[in-house]
């Protein structure tokens, strides 16, 4: 499959990619991901290496896009529930064991 990363055009291949991935040790995932084999790795360490260039020169909407069409499962980053934030009033009520209303 022919796909363009950081302007420049690459063809890929499922078998290509899992050949390259082959090997390396993914490190920490803390944003998207994909899973290639049974591993996950981060996108930007996934882009690198089949691009073999810097992480700063692609996003990673364009490596999940190319991985996507590949049929390699992409994960998103999961959205963080927003935090209630008490007035003093409240903290006191909840410090003391008084139900709290948000």
């Amino acid at each position: 499959m022919r796909c363009v990363i950081a302007r420049f055009p690459f063809e890929l291949t499922k078998g290509g990619v899992l050949e390259s991935m082959k090997g390396i040790k993914p490190e920490p995932v803390t944003g998207e991901s994909v899973t290639i084999g049974r591993r996950h790795y981060p996108v930007k360490q996934v882009g690198q290496v089949i691009t073999r260039q810097d992480r700063r020169d692609f996003s990673a909407a364009e490596v999940l896009r190319a991985m996507t069409q590949l049929g390699f499962t992409c994960r998103a980053v999961p959205k963080a529930a927003p935090l209630g934030i008490l007035s003093p009033m409240q903290h006191a009520s909840a410090m003391l064991g008084t139900p709290v209303t948000v």
